[in-house]
Protein backbone atom coordinates (compact mmCIF):
# COMPACT_ATOMS: atom_id res chain seq x y z
CA UNK A 1 0.00 0.00 0.00
CA UNK A 2 1.44 3.56 -1.24
CA UNK A 3 2.30 6.15 2.02
CA UNK A 4 -1.02 7.91 0.39
CA UNK A 5 -3.63 5.12 0.31
CA UNK A 6 -2.41 4.37 4.04
CA UNK A 7 -3.44 7.90 4.73
CA UNK A 8 -6.53 7.48 2.91
CA UNK A 9 -7.13 3.93 4.94
CA UNK A 10 -6.03 5.52 7.93
CA UNK A 11 -8.75 8.82 7.86
CA UNK A 12 -11.31 6.42 7.52
CA UNK A 13 -10.58 5.21 11.68
CA UNK A 14 -12.60 7.32 13.54
CA UNK A 15 -10.92 8.43 17.10
CA UNK A 16 -13.75 6.30 18.35
CA UNK A 17 -12.53 3.33 16.27
CA UNK A 18 -8.89 4.43 17.41
CA UNK A 19 -9.85 4.86 21.25
CA UNK A 20 -11.70 1.43 21.59
CA UNK A 21 -8.25 -0.21 20.22
CA UNK A 22 -6.16 1.82 22.63
CA UNK A 23 -8.58 0.57 25.48
CA UNK A 24 -8.10 -3.11 24.15
CA UNK A 25 -4.58 -3.00 24.73
CA UNK A 26 -4.42 -1.23 27.59
CA UNK A 27 -7.47 -1.70 29.80
CA UNK A 28 -10.22 1.53 29.92
CA UNK A 29 -8.86 3.18 33.59
CA UNK A 30 -5.23 3.84 30.95
CA UNK A 31 -6.47 5.75 28.51
CA UNK A 32 -7.73 8.85 29.65
CA UNK A 33 -9.69 11.48 27.86
CA UNK A 34 -11.42 13.97 29.89
CA UNK A 35 -9.74 17.54 30.72
CA UNK A 36 -9.35 16.66 34.08
CA UNK A 37 -7.48 13.41 34.18
CA UNK A 38 -5.13 14.33 31.22
CA UNK A 39 -4.22 17.90 32.51
CA UNK A 40 -1.08 17.19 34.37
CA UNK A 41 0.32 15.52 31.11
CA UNK A 42 -1.25 17.67 28.56
CA UNK A 43 0.49 20.83 30.53
CA UNK A 44 3.95 21.37 30.58
CA UNK A 45 5.63 22.14 33.93
CA UNK A 46 7.00 25.16 33.12
CA UNK A 47 5.67 26.27 29.71
CA UNK A 48 3.72 24.42 26.96
CA UNK A 49 -0.22 23.32 26.43
CA UNK A 50 -2.79 21.76 23.80
CA UNK A 51 -5.19 19.29 23.41
CA UNK A 52 -5.18 16.07 22.73
CA UNK A 53 -7.28 12.74 21.73
CA UNK A 54 -6.16 10.33 24.57
CA UNK A 55 -3.68 10.40 26.76
CA UNK A 56 -2.45 6.71 26.65
CA UNK A 57 -0.81 4.56 29.70
CA UNK A 58 0.75 1.38 28.29
CA UNK A 59 2.08 -0.98 30.93
CA UNK A 60 4.37 -3.15 29.53
CA UNK A 61 6.94 -2.39 26.24
CA UNK A 62 4.64 -4.78 24.57
CA UNK A 63 1.69 -2.50 25.02
CA UNK A 64 3.42 1.00 24.27
CA UNK A 65 4.62 -1.48 20.93
CA UNK A 66 1.03 -2.04 20.31
CA UNK A 67 -0.52 1.28 20.74
CA UNK A 68 2.26 2.86 18.66
CA UNK A 69 1.46 0.62 15.93
CA UNK A 70 -2.36 1.49 16.21
CA UNK A 71 -1.84 5.26 16.26
CA UNK A 72 0.49 5.45 13.12
CA UNK A 73 -1.63 2.96 11.79
CA UNK A 74 -4.22 5.56 12.12
CA UNK A 75 -2.27 8.12 10.91
CA UNK A 76 -2.31 9.99 14.09
CA UNK A 77 0.49 12.36 15.89
CA UNK A 78 2.31 10.58 18.80
CA UNK A 79 3.48 12.20 21.49
CA UNK A 80 5.90 10.19 24.06
CA UNK A 81 6.10 11.46 27.61
CA UNK A 82 7.87 10.34 30.71
CA UNK A 83 7.90 12.36 34.10
CA UNK A 84 7.01 15.94 31.78
CA UNK A 85 9.17 17.68 33.58
CA UNK A 86 10.80 19.51 30.71
CA UNK A 87 11.36 23.31 30.75
CA UNK A 88 10.74 23.90 27.26
CA UNK A 89 7.18 22.33 26.58
CA UNK A 90 9.00 19.50 24.81
CA UNK A 91 6.90 16.85 25.70
CA UNK A 92 3.30 18.14 25.74
CA UNK A 93 1.32 19.54 22.92
CA UNK A 94 2.47 23.35 21.66
CA UNK A 95 -1.47 24.80 21.23
CA UNK A 96 -4.02 22.89 19.00
CA UNK A 97 -2.62 24.18 15.66
CA UNK A 98 -2.01 20.54 14.33
CA UNK A 99 -3.22 18.67 11.33
CA UNK A 100 -4.19 15.77 13.22
CA UNK A 101 -5.43 14.56 16.51
CA UNK A 102 -2.28 13.89 18.91
CA UNK A 103 -2.22 10.07 21.11
CA UNK A 104 0.27 11.17 24.01
CA UNK A 105 1.67 8.13 25.34
CA UNK A 106 3.30 7.95 29.09
CA UNK A 107 4.81 6.03 29.74
CA UNK A 108 5.60 6.08 33.56
CA UNK A 109 4.09 2.64 34.18
CA UNK A 110 6.82 0.78 32.48
CA UNK A 111 9.85 1.82 35.48
CA UNK A 112 12.24 -0.50 34.77
CA UNK A 113 15.81 -0.62 35.56
CA UNK A 114 18.38 -3.77 34.66
CA UNK A 115 22.03 -3.81 35.87
CA UNK A 116 24.33 -5.03 33.52
CA UNK A 117 28.23 -6.09 33.39
CA UNK A 118 28.54 -6.02 37.05
CA UNK A 119 27.16 -2.65 37.80
CA UNK A 120 28.98 -0.67 35.03
CA UNK A 121 26.34 -0.41 32.66
CA UNK A 122 22.43 -0.49 33.12
CA UNK A 123 19.24 -1.42 30.66
CA UNK A 124 16.98 1.68 31.75
CA UNK A 125 13.34 1.08 30.48
CA UNK A 126 11.09 4.11 29.23
CA UNK A 127 9.59 4.91 32.71
CA UNK A 128 12.60 4.58 34.80
CA UNK A 129 13.48 7.80 36.61
CA UNK A 130 16.74 9.27 37.37
CA UNK A 131 16.39 9.06 41.15
CA UNK A 132 14.81 5.36 40.48
CA UNK A 133 18.14 4.65 38.95
CA UNK A 134 20.08 6.19 41.78
CA UNK A 135 18.91 4.22 44.08
CA UNK A 136 19.40 0.93 42.43
CA UNK A 137 23.33 1.48 41.97
CA UNK A 138 23.18 2.94 45.56
CA UNK A 139 24.17 -0.50 46.82
CA UNK A 140 26.80 -1.44 44.19
CA UNK A 141 28.70 2.00 45.40
CA UNK A 142 28.27 3.54 41.97
CA UNK A 143 26.08 6.74 39.98
CA UNK A 144 24.41 7.52 37.16
CA UNK A 145 24.77 10.21 34.66
CA UNK A 146 23.40 12.68 36.50
CA UNK A 147 22.54 12.58 40.60
CA UNK A 148 21.18 15.52 41.54
CA UNK A 149 19.44 18.58 39.82
CA UNK A 150 16.60 16.87 37.52
CA UNK A 151 16.70 14.01 39.65
CA UNK A 152 14.99 16.44 42.43
CA UNK A 153 11.82 16.35 40.33
CA UNK A 154 11.28 13.06 39.18
CA UNK A 155 13.22 13.10 35.57
CA UNK A 156 13.20 10.39 33.17
CA UNK A 157 16.64 8.30 32.02
CA UNK A 158 15.37 8.31 28.31
CA UNK A 159 14.12 12.18 28.80
CA UNK A 160 17.42 13.40 29.27
CA UNK A 161 19.03 11.06 26.98
CA UNK A 162 16.47 12.53 23.66
CA UNK A 163 17.38 15.83 25.37
CA UNK A 164 21.08 15.87 25.56
CA UNK A 165 20.70 17.05 29.12
CA UNK A 166 23.80 18.51 30.42
CA UNK A 167 23.44 18.02 34.28
CA UNK A 168 25.89 19.20 36.84
CA UNK A 169 28.78 16.92 36.35
CA UNK A 170 31.70 18.28 35.15
CA UNK A 171 33.11 14.72 34.55
CA UNK A 172 30.26 13.51 32.79
CA UNK A 173 28.69 15.96 29.62
CA UNK A 174 25.86 15.22 28.29
CA UNK A 175 23.42 12.74 28.62
CA UNK A 176 24.34 10.20 25.63
CA UNK A 177 24.73 6.67 24.15
CA UNK A 178 24.72 5.10 20.82
CA UNK A 179 22.88 1.81 22.58
CA UNK A 180 19.27 2.01 22.18
CA UNK A 181 16.01 0.18 20.90
CA UNK A 182 13.47 1.97 19.31
CA UNK A 183 10.95 2.44 16.72
CA UNK A 184 10.77 4.81 13.70
CA UNK A 185 8.04 5.77 11.23
CA UNK A 186 9.70 5.08 7.59
CA UNK A 187 9.07 7.80 4.92
CA UNK A 188 7.01 5.22 3.79
CA UNK A 189 4.31 5.23 6.74
CA UNK A 190 5.87 1.99 7.58
CA UNK A 191 6.86 1.21 11.16
CA UNK A 192 9.90 -0.43 12.21
CA UNK A 193 11.66 -1.78 15.54
CA UNK A 194 15.48 -0.96 16.08
CA UNK A 195 17.50 -2.81 18.49
CA UNK A 196 20.96 -1.48 18.54
CA UNK A 197 21.39 -2.33 22.34
CA UNK A 198 23.71 -4.61 21.49
CA UNK A 199 21.79 -7.67 23.43
CA UNK A 200 20.41 -10.53 21.63
CA UNK A 201 16.99 -10.52 22.00
CA UNK A 202 15.28 -12.26 19.37
CA UNK A 203 13.65 -11.76 15.60
CA UNK A 204 10.45 -9.72 15.93
CA UNK A 205 8.81 -6.75 18.21
CA UNK A 206 6.55 -9.44 20.37
CA UNK A 207 9.93 -11.20 21.22
CA UNK A 208 12.53 -8.74 21.26
CA UNK A 209 10.48 -6.57 24.02
CA UNK A 210 8.87 -9.30 25.77
CA UNK A 211 12.54 -10.71 26.78
CA UNK A 212 13.70 -7.32 27.73
CA UNK A 213 10.71 -6.57 29.48
CA UNK A 214 11.06 -9.67 31.62
CA UNK A 215 15.12 -10.00 31.41
CA UNK A 216 15.15 -12.86 29.54
CA UNK A 217 19.07 -12.74 28.55
CA UNK A 218 22.30 -14.01 29.91
CA UNK A 219 25.77 -12.36 29.72
CA UNK A 220 26.41 -14.56 27.13
CA UNK A 221 23.81 -12.60 24.88
CA UNK A 222 24.92 -8.85 25.77
CA UNK A 223 27.40 -7.85 23.42
CA UNK A 224 30.86 -5.40 24.48
CA UNK A 225 32.50 -5.47 21.20
CA UNK A 226 29.81 -3.24 19.06
CA UNK A 227 31.87 -0.21 18.71
CA UNK A 228 29.04 2.12 19.87
CA UNK A 229 29.62 4.40 22.73
CA UNK A 230 27.27 4.39 26.13
CA UNK A 231 28.33 7.59 27.63
CA UNK A 232 29.95 10.68 26.62
CA UNK A 233 33.73 9.94 27.11
CA UNK A 234 35.36 12.98 25.37
CA UNK A 235 33.69 15.64 27.45
CA UNK A 236 36.36 15.29 30.36
CA UNK A 237 38.86 16.59 27.79
CA UNK A 238 37.01 18.77 26.23
CA UNK A 239 35.47 21.43 28.85
CA UNK A 240 39.55 21.09 30.34
CA UNK A 241 39.52 23.51 27.17
CA UNK A 242 39.55 26.69 28.83
CA UNK A 243 41.00 29.11 25.80
CA UNK A 244 38.90 27.42 23.70
CA UNK A 245 36.86 30.11 21.55
CA UNK A 246 33.31 27.55 21.70
CA UNK A 247 31.08 26.64 24.45
CA UNK A 248 32.06 22.92 25.84
CA UNK A 249 28.59 21.72 25.19
CA UNK A 250 24.95 22.70 23.70
CA UNK A 251 22.13 20.71 22.16
CA UNK A 252 22.40 21.36 18.35
CA UNK A 253 26.34 19.92 18.81
CA UNK A 254 26.20 17.72 15.59
CA UNK A 255 28.81 15.63 17.09
CA UNK A 256 26.46 14.75 19.86
CA UNK A 257 23.18 14.15 17.79
CA UNK A 258 22.86 10.13 17.97
CA UNK A 259 19.82 7.86 16.46
CA UNK A 260 18.00 8.50 20.45
CA UNK A 261 20.46 10.80 22.11
CA UNK A 262 19.35 14.43 21.19
CA UNK A 263 16.21 13.13 19.27
CA UNK A 264 13.84 15.50 21.23
CA UNK A 265 11.06 12.91 20.88
CA UNK A 266 11.33 12.19 16.87
CA UNK A 267 11.70 8.18 18.06
CA UNK A 268 9.72 6.46 20.01
CA UNK A 269 12.28 5.10 22.58
CA UNK A 270 11.49 1.52 24.37
CA UNK A 271 15.05 1.61 26.46
CA UNK A 272 19.10 2.91 26.37
CA UNK A 273 21.84 1.46 27.64
CA UNK A 274 24.36 3.16 29.61
CA UNK A 275 27.37 3.57 31.55
CA UNK A 276 27.28 3.70 35.23
CA UNK A 277 30.29 5.24 37.50
CA UNK A 278 32.04 5.01 40.66
CA UNK A 279 30.86 6.22 43.79
CA UNK A 280 33.53 8.27 45.34
CA UNK A 281 33.76 10.05 48.97
CA UNK A 282 34.02 14.20 48.50
CA UNK A 283 34.27 17.69 49.93
CA UNK A 284 32.27 20.94 49.02
CA UNK A 285 34.04 24.09 49.39
CA UNK A 286 31.51 27.57 49.09
CA UNK A 287 33.27 30.22 47.91
CA UNK A 288 31.72 34.24 47.89
CA UNK A 289 33.36 36.90 45.82
CA UNK A 290 32.08 40.41 45.00
CA UNK A 291 34.70 40.33 42.10
CA UNK A 292 33.58 37.73 39.18
CA UNK A 293 36.98 37.71 38.22
CA UNK A 294 38.32 35.82 41.26
CA UNK A 295 35.68 32.54 40.18
CA UNK A 296 36.74 33.30 36.52
CA UNK A 297 40.62 32.19 38.23
CA UNK A 298 39.28 29.57 40.53
CA UNK A 299 37.41 28.17 37.80
CA UNK A 300 40.46 27.69 35.34
CA UNK A 301 42.63 26.85 38.25
CA UNK A 302 40.47 23.83 39.03
CA UNK A 303 39.57 22.95 35.35
CA UNK A 304 43.79 22.53 34.44
CA UNK A 305 45.74 22.10 37.44
CA UNK A 306 43.93 19.64 39.79
CA UNK A 307 44.87 16.13 39.41
CA UNK A 308 41.52 15.35 38.19
CA UNK A 309 38.69 16.98 37.09
CA UNK A 310 36.18 18.25 40.06
CA UNK A 311 32.77 16.55 40.25
CA UNK A 312 30.86 19.76 39.75
CA UNK A 313 30.86 23.53 40.07
CA UNK A 314 27.17 25.74 40.55
CA UNK A 315 27.04 29.42 40.40
CA UNK A 316 24.54 30.94 42.28
CA UNK A 317 24.33 34.86 41.92
CA UNK A 318 22.74 36.46 45.22
CA UNK A 319 19.48 37.26 43.74
CA UNK A 320 18.73 33.70 42.75
CA UNK A 321 19.83 32.59 46.31
CA UNK A 322 17.27 34.82 47.84
CA UNK A 323 14.45 33.39 45.39
CA UNK A 324 15.32 30.51 45.63
CA UNK A 325 15.51 30.51 49.81
CA UNK A 326 11.78 32.34 49.89
CA UNK A 327 10.05 30.38 46.96
CA UNK A 328 11.73 27.37 46.63
CA UNK A 329 11.55 26.67 50.06
CA UNK A 330 8.91 23.65 50.05
CA UNK A 331 10.96 22.43 47.38
CA UNK A 332 14.22 21.98 49.60
CA UNK A 333 11.95 20.83 53.04
CA UNK A 334 10.44 18.00 50.60
CA UNK A 335 13.38 16.77 49.34
CA UNK A 336 15.53 17.62 52.12
CA UNK A 337 12.82 15.38 54.55
CA UNK A 338 11.21 12.76 52.62
CA UNK A 339 14.01 12.31 49.48
CA UNK A 340 13.26 13.02 45.47
CA UNK A 341 11.24 9.98 45.19
CA UNK A 342 8.15 11.92 46.61
CA UNK A 343 8.74 14.77 44.51
CA UNK A 344 6.78 13.74 41.33
CA UNK A 345 3.53 12.39 43.58
CA UNK A 346 3.74 15.54 45.13
CA UNK A 347 3.79 17.39 41.35
CA UNK A 348 0.59 14.97 40.37
CA UNK A 349 -1.25 16.12 43.38
CA UNK A 350 -0.51 19.79 42.44
CA UNK A 351 -1.56 19.68 38.53
CA UNK A 352 -4.67 18.14 40.17
CA UNK A 353 -5.27 20.66 43.09
CA UNK A 354 -4.52 23.41 40.41
CA UNK A 355 -6.99 21.96 37.50
CA UNK A 356 -9.85 21.93 40.08
CA UNK A 357 -9.44 25.74 40.65
CA UNK A 358 -8.77 26.41 37.21
CA UNK A 359 -12.07 25.18 36.29
CA UNK A 360 -13.58 27.59 38.34
CA UNK A 361 -11.15 30.40 36.91
CA UNK A 362 -8.51 30.58 39.90
CA UNK A 363 -5.12 30.16 38.74
CA UNK A 364 -2.16 28.89 40.91
CA UNK A 365 -3.94 28.59 44.38
CA UNK A 366 -1.56 25.75 45.19
CA UNK A 367 1.11 28.30 45.00
CA UNK A 368 0.00 30.47 46.69
CA UNK A 369 -1.04 28.48 49.77
CA UNK A 370 1.95 26.88 50.01
CA UNK A 371 3.61 30.04 49.37
CA UNK A 372 1.91 31.53 52.43
CA UNK A 373 2.72 28.46 54.85
CA UNK A 374 6.32 28.18 53.99
CA UNK A 375 7.09 32.36 54.54
CA UNK A 376 5.91 31.47 57.79
CA UNK A 377 8.84 28.80 58.72
CA UNK A 378 12.55 29.98 60.13
CA UNK A 379 15.24 30.05 57.18
CA UNK A 380 16.54 26.42 56.36
CA UNK A 381 19.87 27.27 55.11
CA UNK A 382 22.64 27.28 57.19
CA UNK A 383 24.33 30.27 59.41
CA UNK A 384 27.70 29.96 57.58
CA UNK A 385 25.45 29.91 53.87
CA UNK A 386 23.58 32.88 55.40
CA UNK A 387 26.42 35.05 56.22
CA UNK A 388 28.17 34.37 52.76
CA UNK A 389 24.85 35.86 51.77
CA UNK A 390 25.38 38.91 53.48
CA UNK A 391 28.92 39.43 52.51
CA UNK A 392 29.10 38.19 48.86
CA UNK A 393 26.97 38.67 45.21
CA UNK A 394 28.78 35.91 43.44
CA UNK A 395 28.37 32.18 45.08
CA UNK A 396 30.62 29.27 43.77
CA UNK A 397 30.21 25.57 44.94
CA UNK A 398 32.74 23.38 44.16
CA UNK A 399 32.38 19.34 44.87
CA UNK A 400 35.67 17.40 44.72
CA UNK A 401 36.81 14.02 45.07
CA UNK A 402 39.12 13.58 48.67
CA UNK A 403 41.53 12.49 46.28
CA UNK A 404 42.21 15.72 44.79
CA UNK A 405 40.57 18.16 47.99
CA UNK A 406 43.88 19.09 49.58
CA UNK A 407 45.22 20.82 46.23
CA UNK A 408 41.95 22.27 45.99
CA UNK A 409 42.16 23.44 49.76
CA UNK A 410 45.70 24.54 49.37
CA UNK A 411 45.10 26.45 46.18
CA UNK A 412 41.54 28.17 47.71
CA UNK A 413 43.29 29.20 50.87
CA UNK A 414 46.67 30.91 49.08
CA UNK A 415 44.29 32.43 46.72
CA UNK A 416 41.59 34.20 48.85
CA UNK A 417 44.90 35.25 51.27
CA UNK A 418 45.51 38.42 49.03
CA UNK A 419 42.32 38.71 47.76
CA UNK A 420 39.97 41.52 49.14
CA UNK A 421 37.19 40.36 47.69
CA UNK A 422 36.39 37.09 48.43
CA UNK A 423 36.75 34.15 50.76
CA UNK A 424 35.66 30.39 51.09
CA UNK A 425 35.01 28.05 53.24
CA UNK A 426 35.41 23.99 53.58
CA UNK A 427 31.50 22.90 54.17
CA UNK A 428 30.97 19.93 56.59
CA UNK A 429 28.88 17.42 55.27
CA UNK A 430 25.09 18.63 56.08
CA UNK A 431 26.51 21.92 54.83
CA UNK A 432 27.48 20.64 51.46
CA UNK A 433 24.49 18.74 50.97
CA UNK A 434 22.05 21.79 51.61
CA UNK A 435 23.82 23.88 49.68
CA UNK A 436 23.45 21.70 46.63
CA UNK A 437 20.04 20.90 47.51
CA UNK A 438 19.50 25.01 47.60
CA UNK A 439 20.83 25.36 44.27
CA UNK A 440 18.69 22.62 42.54
CA UNK A 441 15.70 24.11 44.58
CA UNK A 442 16.46 27.73 43.00
CA UNK A 443 15.52 26.37 39.21
CA UNK A 444 11.75 26.15 40.46
CA UNK A 445 11.72 29.21 42.26
CA UNK A 446 10.70 32.11 39.40
CA UNK A 447 7.72 30.01 38.93
CA UNK A 448 6.18 30.63 42.13
CA UNK A 449 7.16 33.81 42.06
CA UNK A 450 5.24 34.43 39.67
CA UNK A 451 2.00 32.82 40.94
CA UNK A 452 2.56 34.55 44.26
CA UNK A 453 2.82 37.78 42.11
CA UNK A 454 0.29 37.60 39.44
CA UNK A 455 -0.38 41.29 39.77
CA UNK A 456 2.97 42.72 38.76
CA UNK A 457 4.13 39.79 37.04
CA UNK A 458 3.67 39.01 33.03
CA UNK A 459 5.89 35.90 32.84
CA UNK A 460 9.10 34.41 33.42
CA UNK A 461 11.44 34.20 30.40
CA UNK A 462 13.65 31.46 30.87
CA UNK A 463 16.79 30.98 28.82
CA UNK A 464 19.53 27.99 28.75
CA UNK A 465 22.81 29.10 27.81
CA UNK A 466 26.50 28.01 26.80
CA UNK A 467 29.15 30.48 26.75
CA UNK A 468 32.44 30.08 25.22
CA UNK A 469 35.10 28.37 27.22
CA UNK A 470 37.61 31.34 27.52
CA UNK A 471 34.66 34.18 28.01
CA UNK A 472 36.26 36.01 30.94
CA UNK A 473 32.92 37.89 30.74
CA UNK A 474 30.52 35.91 31.78
CA UNK A 475 28.43 38.33 33.67
CA UNK A 476 25.69 39.71 31.40
CA UNK A 477 25.09 43.49 31.37
CA UNK A 478 22.04 44.20 29.93
CA UNK A 479 20.50 47.49 28.12
CA UNK A 480 19.29 49.85 30.68
CA UNK A 481 15.68 49.49 28.56
CA UNK A 482 15.70 46.10 29.00
CA UNK A 483 16.43 46.02 32.63
CA UNK A 484 13.65 48.53 33.21
CA UNK A 485 11.45 45.62 32.02
CA UNK A 486 12.58 43.17 34.76
CA UNK A 487 11.37 42.58 37.98
CA UNK A 488 14.00 40.41 38.96
CA UNK A 489 17.42 38.06 36.88
CA UNK A 490 18.16 34.95 38.51
CA UNK A 491 21.45 33.62 37.22
CA UNK A 492 22.84 30.55 38.27
CA UNK A 493 23.96 27.58 36.63
CA UNK A 494 27.05 24.68 35.88
CA UNK A 495 29.56 27.48 35.98
CA UNK A 496 33.10 25.01 35.44
CA UNK A 497 30.75 24.03 32.00
CA UNK A 498 29.70 27.60 31.56
CA UNK A 499 26.75 26.66 31.28
CA UNK A 500 24.43 28.99 32.83
CA UNK A 501 20.49 29.05 33.30
CA UNK A 502 19.25 32.98 32.86
CA UNK A 503 15.81 33.23 34.31
CA UNK A 504 14.41 37.11 33.94
CA UNK A 505 10.68 37.61 36.01
CA UNK A 506 8.95 40.10 33.54
CA UNK A 507 7.22 43.27 34.36
CA UNK A 508 3.11 42.71 33.77
CA UNK A 509 2.32 44.51 30.04
CA UNK A 510 5.61 43.58 28.92
CA UNK A 511 5.55 40.97 25.94
CA UNK A 512 8.15 38.40 26.79
CA UNK A 513 8.35 36.90 23.30
CA UNK A 514 9.61 39.88 22.01
CA UNK A 515 11.67 40.37 25.07
CA UNK A 516 13.50 36.73 23.99
CA UNK A 517 13.91 38.09 20.49
CA UNK A 518 15.58 40.65 22.53
CA UNK A 519 17.90 38.70 24.07
CA UNK A 520 18.51 36.19 21.25
CA UNK A 521 20.32 38.97 19.85
CA UNK A 522 23.02 39.89 22.75
CA UNK A 523 23.44 36.29 22.88
CA UNK A 524 24.58 35.84 19.30
CA UNK A 525 27.03 39.08 19.53
CA UNK A 526 28.64 37.02 22.53
CA UNK A 527 28.64 34.23 19.92
CA UNK A 528 27.02 31.71 23.05
CA UNK A 529 24.49 28.80 22.12
CA UNK A 530 21.13 28.12 23.23
CA UNK A 531 19.79 26.23 24.95
CA UNK A 532 22.65 24.23 26.16
CA UNK A 533 20.88 21.35 28.14
CA UNK A 534 16.93 21.63 27.84
CA UNK A 535 17.18 21.44 24.08
CA UNK A 536 14.33 23.28 21.79
CA UNK A 537 11.14 22.41 23.21
CA UNK A 538 8.62 24.65 21.83
CA UNK A 539 10.45 28.01 22.92
CA UNK A 540 13.47 28.08 20.65
CA UNK A 541 13.68 27.80 17.06
CA UNK A 542 15.94 24.66 16.11
CA UNK A 543 19.16 25.21 14.04
CA UNK A 544 19.17 24.03 10.79
CA UNK A 545 21.36 21.26 11.58
CA UNK A 546 19.31 20.02 14.51
CA UNK A 547 16.51 20.27 12.49
CA UNK A 548 17.77 18.29 9.63
CA UNK A 549 18.04 15.71 12.20
CA UNK A 550 14.83 15.44 12.90
CA UNK A 551 13.53 15.32 9.70
CA UNK A 552 15.77 12.37 8.91
CA UNK A 553 15.00 10.62 12.22
CA UNK A 554 11.14 11.34 11.33
CA UNK A 555 10.25 11.66 7.76
CA UNK A 556 6.59 11.95 8.02
CA UNK A 557 6.43 14.10 11.01
CA UNK A 558 4.86 11.32 12.85
CA UNK A 559 6.21 12.53 16.38
CA UNK A 560 5.74 15.43 18.21
CA UNK A 561 5.87 17.63 15.39
CA UNK A 562 6.61 21.14 16.05
CA UNK A 563 10.07 20.62 17.98
CA UNK A 564 12.12 23.85 17.91
CA UNK A 565 9.04 25.47 15.94
CA UNK A 566 9.32 23.17 12.84
CA UNK A 567 6.23 22.28 10.96
CA UNK A 568 3.76 20.67 12.56
CA UNK A 569 2.01 19.48 9.20
CA UNK A 570 2.38 15.53 8.01
CA UNK A 571 5.40 15.35 5.80
CA UNK A 572 6.77 18.39 7.15
CA UNK A 573 4.45 20.37 5.11
CA UNK A 574 3.32 23.92 5.74
CA UNK A 575 0.76 24.44 8.43
CA UNK A 576 -1.33 26.36 10.07
CA UNK A 577 -0.62 30.15 10.99
CA UNK A 578 0.95 30.63 14.03
CA UNK A 579 2.12 26.90 14.26
CA UNK A 580 5.77 27.51 13.32
CA UNK A 581 5.64 27.16 9.66
CA UNK A 582 8.56 25.46 8.18
CA UNK A 583 9.78 25.92 4.71
CA UNK A 584 12.73 23.54 4.61
CA UNK A 585 15.34 25.09 6.61
CA UNK A 586 14.94 28.51 8.41
CA UNK A 587 17.20 30.84 8.68
CA UNK A 588 16.79 32.07 11.96
CA UNK A 589 19.17 31.46 14.35
CA UNK A 590 19.15 29.69 17.79
CA UNK A 591 22.52 30.40 18.72
CA UNK A 592 25.32 31.53 17.29
CA UNK A 593 25.16 33.04 13.58
CA UNK A 594 25.82 29.92 11.23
Amino acid sequence: MTSSSSQMAAARVSADQLLAQLRGFVGQRHVLTDEQSTRRFRKGHRTGEGEVLAVVQPGSLLEQWQVLQAAVAADRIVIMQAANTGLTGGSTPDGNAYDREIVLISTLRIPGVQVINEGEQVVCLPGATLDRLEQTLAPLNREPHSVIGSSCIGASVLGGICNNSGGALVRRGPAYTQLALYAQVRADGTLELINHLGIDLGETPEEILTRLQNGQYTAADVHNDTGRAASDARYGDDVRQVDADSPARFNADPSRLFEASGSAGKLCLFAVRLDTFPKEPSTVFYIGSNNPDDLTEVRRFMLTSLPRLPIAGEYIHRTAYDIGEKYGKDTFLLIDRFGTAKVPKAFAMKSRVDGFFERLGLRGVSDRVVQAVTDKMPSHLPARMQEWRDRFEHHLLVRVSNDTAEVAHEFLKNFFASSTSGAFFECDAEEGRKAFLHRFAIAGAAIRYREAHQKQVQDILALDVALRRNDRDWVEQLPVEMENDIIHKLYYGHFFCHVFHQDYIVKKGVDPIEMEHRMWKLLDARRAEYPAEHNVGHLYVAKPSLAGFYQQLDPTNTFNPGIGQTSKARNWGDCCEGSGQWNGYREESSGASQ
